[in-house]
């Protein structure tokens, strides 16, 4: 009945901030807000346009900030790896594959890392479906990510457990899951069941200014990029003059630059403020800033060069301060809620991202840090040689998973002559005289 109430007026649905109307919903006892969420409803900044997850994209600052960290996670590879006490080591195990190269047979495991990881930035959850090859079974053999206004999280009022409705995106009925069947990734604000979007509830001004701007913009130059003016004078015009008047004006908001003749005292007075005194540059440099800062991303990552970064001055440190503080609280939570749903029972596995490839510096520091984490100068190492070229994507070398210092390896072969020259135990007799013939005498 609201659906048919907004839409038989005109602009109802923008003044009540409904952008859209969800089908195939059923709910009960819902307060105002929830009821606009389940109608699709999107926040209406102030600066007069609406910002959905699809206006959004549509900011190349957005775009940029959720791929940067989309891009980062879906490309690291995640290690399984085993408690032996104290000890952890990498093993082999069967959920390799669907984690890193093949999620379910439509998508590729970089594929649904990115749609999962890009609903929880635009809609505040992540939500991913584990799939089972039976219900009984505790075995995952795929898992599958859903669209965040696809699910539908509730809770049952006497065991408290929380479940999942799933509206299928390939049409069907709705079906429910179990928390044990559904990974969740939450943000910011979360209340037990769902999280607010970032984008319109942190970034819903920022967004909607810099899509005002661009609609200003573009309207500003598909007009001939001159500002509205009026024209006064203090004589008398007749007809004729205005419909040569009004040609010429015509013929400029069409695209001619012929210059405008102003004649019987005709003058223009300008009627808006001209764009470099609004300020529009500054504002839509502001605007990238104030997006980065929401999504906590560096503004040097997506092309915003105007300062001086602090996030460091080599590739390494940068990359490290990125994983640090952007992508960190990510893949800390993918890691916990993997870790709690594919083993519920057991400790004995567990997952991690692996994150050298960001903190990898050029050749020469890679080289310093090889030599020292391989025992310089007869300290203790902390990595074998076959580590090393591991990290290099090189072959193992014959006996290079010894933790034995280098020269002291050397010596356990039997090799202790270097080329720094003779020692005293060295025959240094030339061998022309050892051959020669004893004299006479």
């Amino acid at each position: 009945m609201l659906s048919q109430f907004l839409a038989g007026r005109p602009g109802a649905a923008q003044r009540a901030g409904v952008k859209a109307l969800r089908e195939n919903s059923v709910a009960s006892n819902l307060s105002l807000d929830d009821l606009t969420k389940l109608l699709g409803s999107y926040g209406m900044s102030k600066a007069g346009v609406p910002v959905t997850e699809e206006t959004a994209m549509r900011v190349s600052a957005v775009y940029a900030c959720v791929d940067r960290i989309v891009g980062a996670i879906a490309t690291l590879p995640l290690g399984i790896y085993e408690r032996a006490g104290e000890a952890r080591k990498p093993v082999e195990h069967d959920y390799h594959w669907m984690l890193n190269e093949r999620a379910n047979e439509d998508m590729s495991a970089a594929d649904a890392w990115s749609q999962l990881v890009a609903n929880k930035l635009f809609g505040g959850d992540g939500y991913a479906e584990l799939l089972r090859p039976s219900m009984s079974s505790a075995r995952v053999i795929g898992w599958k990510p859903h669209h965040w206004s696809r699910v539908t999280p509730f809770r049952d009022h006497k065991s408290k457990r929380k479940y999942f409705r799933v509206l299928p995106d390939t049409g069907g009925p709705a079906y429910v899951l179990d928390q044990a069947d559904m990974v969740q990734l939450t943000s910011l604000g979360y209340d037990g069941l769902t999280s607010p979007s970032p984008i319109t509830y942190a970034a819903r001004e920022a967004i909607g200014t810099a899509l005002a701007q661009q609609d200003f913009a573009g309207r500003f130059f598909s007009e001939g990029a001159v500002f509205d003016y009026a024209l006064q004078t203090d004589q008398g015009m007749n007809g004729e003059q205005v419909k040569d008047l009004r040609e010429q004006l015509l013929s400029r908001v069409s695209g001619s630059r012929a210059p405008l003749i102003l004649a019987g005292g005709l003058k223009p007075a300008q009627l808006t403020i001209n764009p470099k005194d609004a300020e529009i540059l500054g504002t839509r440099l502001f605007s990238v800033e104030e997006i980065c800062r929401i999504f906590g991303v560096p503004p040097y990552l997506v092309g915003h060069t105007e300062k001086n970064s602090s996030w460091g001055t080599g590739m390494e440190s940068q990359g490290a301060n990125f994983k640090r503080y952007t992508l960190l609280k990510h893949l800390v939570q993918i890691a916990q809620e993997l870790n709690h749903k594919l083993w519920p029972t057991r400790q004995r596995y567990f997952v991690q991202h692996v994150t050298a490839e960001l903190e990898r510096g050029d050749f020469k520091s890679r080289m310093e840090g090889y030599r020292t984490a391989l025992g310089r100068a007869g300290e203790r190492p902390i990595m074998t040689t076959n580590e090393v070229r591991r990290a290099e994507n090189l072959p193992p070398a014959p006996g290079g998973d010894s933790l034995e210092p280098l020269a002291a390896a050397g010596n356990a072969t039997g090799d202790s002559k270097t080329n720094d020259g003779p020692t005293a135990d060295d025959d240094t007799t030339n061998p022309g005289e050892q051959n020669a013939k004893p004299s006479a005498e």
